[in-house]
């Protein structure tokens, strides 16, 4: 922070709290208030600026974030000693805010891979998938043993083999959502522009059968695709054996491909925030939305999640849809999660974490609406199920758990060719077969841990440069990811662990 910089920011005027951008010390008086601190507080929590009755409620972004639980002081602490939640119900207005952003004629361009089915993909990978836990192992051998022959160092246009490995497809219904939730995303794994072939390994007997799962029409438009059971093959080891040929001609055959020019609109992204901070809201989040909003004024698409992080901010969403029907399902999403946590015995204020609290987030109405910016000002055009596949352009909505590697599974099964991950504490993950872009939401944590960080967005509160100019940055940086160079998490090998669908249901 240089010398002239604020050392807290009201970001409403009507705002009864500003955010400190520094640790300051007792005593310490506000930038844009006439007020004094009367007990030292960390970098991007928050400080009331007037007197604030118990029962009030609390305001930031101009939007309420929860009620005072004790009466407060100018200069006090704001956080969980003395907030709490409220209720958060606001009037929809479906479409009262939904206009269409001005297209951009200035054509911009990737380099990607084009698909049968229309779609362009920003990798060319191979995909070793399973239907189910007990193959997972043997998934891994086939990988772990094709990447070391000399046919596959030969390859120039494959980027990898991933095996597809995760705890579930057995132990569970097979006439419900769960069931229907599995389907969707392994499937969704299976016809993605980023993987060149698919292997599917099974087991043989598990309940998310492998002969269900391929159906009647191919599950891929090119036809490089293949699918096997362990007990058919006759056991472990000939499995790999037979997968590692398998695999071969699979490579041999996504080798062929070359990426060509191809328009931004083609682009898909994911937006995602995990490990959020105080500046989530201030510096990330809405320069990730302005770069969103870009993508989406040269026609591509953009794809928020993570509901139970919207919950209380659903309204600003609602408001954007293009029509009461779009507005409707995502208000039926949310009913579904507030009856999904009641009926489990928790709540949807299980949010936010720890790290997020020590952080300066406080409630999950605060918390969604920093999160909320990440989708920019775009009119929403549809609301999608876990791992639905995206057929309208634009911003959409794709329900899934705030959980980061399940939002991001359902996000790639559902289409997402790259994903732009905001963090303010530091997460670390990548989400094989899509390039993952991480966004530091502020300088302190970008600088120690730079060697994971793609962009620093803490130099908006800096002063060095504004959330336009970073929210254009982000955007060419889409445009390089998504043309071969690799992001932080790429080169440090992420994306072997963090496939993780969404197991809804009872495990039996």
């Amino acid at each position: 922070m240089t010398q002239s910089s604020p050392i807290s920011i009201l970001l409403h005027p009507g705002d009864n709290v500003e955010i400190a951008l520094a640790d300051l010390k007792t005593g310490t008086e506000l930038s844009q208030s006439p007020v004094t601190l009367n007990a030292p507080v960390a970098r991007g929590h928050k400080i009331a600026i007037r007197s604030i009755a118990a029962g009030e409620p609390v305001l930031r972004y101009g939007q309420i974030i929860g009620v005072a639980t004790a009466d407060i002081a100018p200069g006090d602490h704001v956080h969980t000693h003395n907030l709490g939640m409220s209720d958060h119900r606001q009037n929809y207005d479906f479409s009262k805010d939904a206009k269409p952003l001005p297209p951009i004629s200035d054509a911009r361009f990737f380099m990607g891979y084009p698909r049968s089915d229309g779609r362009f993909g920003t990798r060319n990978y191979i995909g070793v998938l399973t239907s189910v836990n007990c193959s997972g192992s043997v998934a891994r051998f086939i990988a772990e043993q094709a990447e070391k022959t000399g046919w596959f160092a030969d390859l120039e246009n494959v980027d990898g083999i991933v095996p597809i490995v995760h705890g579930s497809g057995c132990g569970m219904g097979r006439h419900d959502e769960g069931y229907d939730t599995l389907f969707r995303t392994l499937a969704g794994y299976a016809k993605h522009p980023n993987f060149g072939g698919i292997l599917l390994v099974g087991l043989g007997c598990e309940a998310m059968q492998v002969e269900d799962l391929v159906g009647e029409e191919k599950l891929r438009h090119d036809g490089n695709f293949h699918y096997m059971t362990i007990q058919n093959s006759g056991g472990t080891r000939q499995t790999v054996e037979r997968g590692v040929d398998i695999v071969r001609d699979l490579a041999l055959r996504a080798n062929q491909a070359k990426r060509v020019r191809v328009p931004a609109s083609e682009l898909v992204v994911g937006l995602q925030c995990g490990g959020s901070d105080g500046y989530s809201g201030i510096t990330a989040n809405p320069a990730l939305g302005y770069a969103s909003d870009l993508l989406v004024r040269h026609g591509g698409t953009t794809i928020l999640s993570e509901t139970p992080e919207i919950y209380g901010a659903e309204h600003l969403l609602t408001r954007r849809a293009i029509n009461d029907e779009i507005g409707q399902k995502l208000v039926d999403r949310i009913l579904w999660w507030e009856n999904y946590t009641s009926v489990r015995g928790g709540e949807m204020n299980n949010n936010p974490s720890p790290g997020n609290k020590r952080g300066g987030l406080t409630t999950i109405l605060e918390k969604s609406l920093g999160a909320v910016a990440k989708g920019g000002t775009a009119p929403l055009t549809d609301v999608y199920e876990f791992g639905q596949i995206i057929t309208n352009k634009g911003f959409v909505f794709m329900d899934s758990p705030g959980y980061d590697p399940c939002s991001v599974t359902g996000q790639i099964a559902s289409g997402a060719t790259l994903i732009a991950f905001t963090t303010g504490r530091g997460s670390v993950s990548g989400y094989l077969p899509s390039p993952c872009i991480k966004l530091a939401t502020n300088s302190t944590m970008y600088e120690n841990m730079s060697e994971d960080m793609d962009v620093n967005c803490g130099t908006i509160v800096d002063g060095a440069i504004t959330i336009e100019d970073k929210g254009r940055e982000i955007f060419d940086l889409f445009l390089e990811i998504a043309s071969g160079t690799k992001s932080k998490s790429e080169a440090l090998g992420f994306g072997s662990a963090e496939f993780v669908p969404w197991q809804i249901g009872a495990v039996m």
